[in-house]
């Protein structure tokens, strides 16, 4: 058991470094100190890692999460290498700070992220209902 417990430490704290990595990057991506290509690739590594929609659905079996598995981790990776390293560590610290006490909130992202779930099951409602009744 104890081996069992090691691993998913280590996983978590993995887990919670990309998190806070992944908040590091887009604060960075607003730092005008950050080249563009660095912002470009990082804003856009975020935005797919914080988006309810994936390139590959999750509900296909294996490829569903190798994208999660395979392309966030590959764009951290090397936006983390595109940003300056004393900007990095100034905005992982700031990730620190804001992890420590709960985590970042953002109301507006809450909003939008619902409001494309419920726009998706509204459009799915309405393909559903004009095969049902043509």
């Amino acid at each position: 058991m104890t081996i069992f417990s090691g691993a998913l430490t280590w996983w978590r704290k993995k887990a919670g470094a990309l998190k806070a990595d992944t908040y590091a990057l887009y604060l960075a991506s607003r730092d005008s100190r950050v080249p563009w290509p660095a912002k470009a690739l990082a804003a856009l590594t975020v935005a797919y890692a914080l988006s309810p929609i994936d390139l590959i659905p999750d509900f296909i079996p294996v490829l569903g999460y190798l994208d999660d598995l395979l392309l966030v981790p590959l764009g951290l990776a090397l936006a983390i290498r595109l940003v300056p390293p004393p900007v990095l560590a100034e905005h992982r610290a700031e990730a620190a700070r804001r992890f420590a006490h709960g985590g970042p909130r953002s109301r507006v992202g809450a909003v939008l992220v619902v409001l494309v779930w419920v726009l998706v099951a509204a459009w799915l409602a309405r393909v559903l209902w004009l095969r049902a009744h043509p």
